[in-house]
């Protein structure tokens, strides 16, 4: 089943995997025996369902989880249930890319008003002064 993250983004199954492997933490008898834990790998790369800013920006939100072949891999394992993993997994993915999708504010650089320009410097003054009656005093 595809995951839809918007009205224009939607991923196919063939660029998700899911490996299942056992979870650390709790699960009493269960833990050594089940594999609960869900590690999501989606081929962020090669697929052509994301545009080409919303790959760099996911590139740069990933970090670690981006690996050298274009993948983004996410893991759960903080539930009992191997479904529940599942889905929280998913639902990382999805947060991801949809915090990807919104173009970050463009910075305009500021000036510094005239009347701070001049307090910087009567500061800076200052504080040269203090620094300058601290030298040795003549015996004068």
């Amino acid at each position: 089943m595809p995951l839809h993250i918007n009205d224009r983004i939607t991923i196919e199954d063939w660029e998700l995997t899911e490996q299942f492997t056992r979870a650390s933490g709790p699960g009493g008898q269960n833990v050594n025996k089940v594999s609960t834990a869900v590690e999501l790998r989606f081929e962020a790369e090669r697929s052509p369902n994301l545009p080409g800013d919303v790959k760099a920006r996911l590139r740069r939100i990933a970090g670690r989880k981006w690996t050298k072949d274009g993948a983004l891999i996410v893991t759960a394992q903080t539930h009992r249930s191997q479904a529940m993993n599942r889905e929280e997994a998913e639902t990382k993915l999805i947060d991801m890319i949809r915090a990807a999708c919104q173009r970050p504010k463009r910075r305009i650089p500021t000036k510094p008003t005239r009347a701070s320009q001049r307090r910087r410097i009567e500061a800076k003054k200052a504080t040269g002064q203090k620094k300058a009656l601290r030298g040795r005093v003549d015996p004068d």
